[in-house]
């Protein structure tokens, strides 16, 4: 008699869900524990139509699993190759008691977090590359040679196994239009499989969950080689119970990039997408503070660090930090020009939120070779025309942005918060410095919290704004302060006229609060303790006069005095 033989080493056919027939309990409707257990008909002659035997062949180097004598994820991790495409708080001193003007010393807080990474080259470490599907990859081969080098393997084991046809077309398409393609094939008892040796033990398990819809396998390492192999196979149901078995263990950070280093052709399958949200949300919040794990972070292949700049919860200095660090990055795993660029152009470079950098970095930005001068004009262009725009519209395409894949309007954890700034150089050194906080940024700071702006230059030197939550020595009660400081560089000292002003209803205008001068010297801060002059409750309040559409606007006009 003539076998059906189907090469298994094959990658599986795409078929739409309407491929297997609506009446039979598979993967077009209902949910998997609608399917029945049929464990008991499983290689069953009495309760089986068909004889599937099963051809096994040696691995190829090209698609050979070594999990072999790896009993965890990180000894798998250690022994897997990378693709080569994927390698590569100082806070100011505490404030003398004073309702009148205060002057305090004060250094930039957080200096430690304000890291200016170096962006000069590295030599890329080698790197290990992770493997790619289980079989043969078809797209190495063309014509003659695909033929030859599927036919020149030597099966070196026969599994003959009885199965029912209904049950297994139930559960795949793959099945089902195997048995049922209309051919004098599809009719004939016997129907000859051929699979690499790493598949066997994922087959029968895939088999078996056909029939039973539970699963034996419950390492890690095993559910994936399942994984893949039911992927292959169109076994959606068995699929989805493998990624919610790898969802109950433990995450760590081995596991989370085996998941996010799937195939990609199984990347976008839906059953994998919880796995996958699970391992980014793992790495994001691993990794939320980048600057103090940095050596971990510049070893993370492309789909690792991608998972951690797509988060808002970094809890960086600013986003001029996490520029410097993609560069950083991107030097350390892509040594060549050419390469880099594309890596930053078309997948890094949209992580990074142009629009929240300062205008003095976004100069760089332009100068950078390692982005294409025509992107980088675009890149800076748009951050600009986003400063540009009033806080109302800001606010908008900041909403508008909160949902898509990549969130350039949108602010991360920041710990110094961003300013606009407006600066003149006639007839006296002056700038406008204003500065936004939400309502749930300044409810943080009840009781002894403080909050400082990234720092702006007037006439060459370095200022900050700090808000505080501090506590009136006099009425005892909790109220909001403004301070302005100058960060600590050179001996120079400037004199500053200075005026504080905030946005209040009705009319929705800038009130001057205080004014005043003061001659700075590095590391020192002039403020107010009580800059509204009613206490923390009244300024929280929902009726509070001061907060526009949940927002505290704040404003520094400051003029040097030559």
């Amino acid at each position: 008699m003539r076998k059906a033989n189907v090469d298994l080493s094959r990658p599986r056919m795409i078929t739409d869900s309407g491929a297997s027939p609506s009446g039979l309990a598979g993967e077009s409707g209902g949910s998997d524990k609608e399917v029945q257990d049929f464990a008991f008909a499983f290689n069953d002659r009495n309760f089986s139509d068909r004889v599937l035997v099963i051809e096994i062949v040696p691995d190829s180097p090209e698609a050979k699993l070594d999990v072999v004598g790896c009993s965890t994820v990180s000894d798998w991790a250690r022994n897997r190759k990378r693709r080569r495409a994927e390698i590569k708080r100082d806070s100011a001193e505490d404030i003398a008691v004073h309702r009148e003007e205060l002057v305090l010393n004060c250094n930039m807080p957080d200096t430690e977090d304000n890291t200016v990474f170096d962006n000069q080259d590295e030599e890329a470490a080698a790197m290990n590359e992770y493997p790619s599907a289980v079989g043969v990859n078809l797209e190495n081969f063309v014509g003659d040679d695909l033929a030859w080098n599927l036919d020149c393997h030597t099966v070196i084991k026969v599994r003959t196994l009885h199965v029912s046809s209904p049950i297994l077309a139930a559960r795949s398409p793959f099945f089902y239009k195997l048995f049922s393609n209309g051919m004098r094939e599809s009719e004939q008892r016997q129907v000859s499989l051929r699979i690499h040796e790493s598949e066997e033990a994922p087959l029968l398990e895939v088999l078996n969950f056909m029939y039973s819809n539970t699963l034996s396998v419950m390492t890690p390492t095993g559910l994936l080689d399942v994984f893949k192999v039911a992927d292959k196979f169109e076994v959606a149901s068995c699929m989805r119970d493998c990624s919610r078995s790898l969802q109950k263990l433990p995450m760590t950070r081995e596991s989370a990039l085996l998941y996010l280093g799937l195939p990609s052709s199984i990347l976008i399958a839906d059953a994998v997408q919880p796995l996958t949200d699970a391992a980014k949300q793992f790495l994001a919040e691993r990794y939320k503070e980048i600057t103090k794990f940095q050596d971990e972070v510049l070893s993370l292949p492309l789909a690792g660090i991608e998972a951690v700049l797509s988060s808002n919860d970094l809890q960086v200095a600013s986003e001029d930090s996490i520029y410097d660090f993609v560069l950083k990055w991107a030097r350390t795993n892509y040594p060549k020009l050419e390469e880099r660029r594309e890596i930053l152009g078309q997948r890094l470079g949209r992580l990074i939120r142009f629009p929240q950098m300062s205008c003095r970095k976004l100069k760089k930005v332009l100068t950078c070779s390692d982005f294409d001068p025509g992107l980088a004009t675009k890149i800076v262009l748009e951050a600009l025309f986003y400063k540009s725009e009033t806080p109302h519209r800001q606010r908008t395409l900041a909403a508008a942005d909160s949902n898509a894949a990549y969130r350039r309007f949108v602010d991360r954890s920041y710990k110094y918060r961003p300013v606009k700034l407006v600066e003149f150089v006639e007839p006296r050194l002056q700038c406008s410095v204003f500065l936004d906080l939400k309502w749930e940024e300044c409810a943080r700071l009840f009781p002894a919290g403080r909050v400082y702006s990234q720092p702006f230059f007037l006439g060459g030197q370095g200022f900050f704004l700090s808000a505080h939550c501090n506590l009136d020595q006099q009425s005892l009660f909790h109220c909001f302060g403004l301070f302005l400081g100058m960060q600590e560089k050179g001996s120079a000292s400037f004199t500053v006229d200075y005026e504080f002003s905030a946005r209040s209803k009705p009319g929705e205008e800038f009130l001057t609060k205080f004014k005043g001068n003061y001659t700075f010297t590095g590391g020192k801060a002039v403020g107010y303790r009580n800059l509204l002059g009613i206490p923390w409750t009244a300024f929280m309040a929902d009726d509070s006069i001061y907060f526009l559409n949940s927002v505290l606007h704040l404003k520094a006009e400051l003029t040097i005095k030559q």
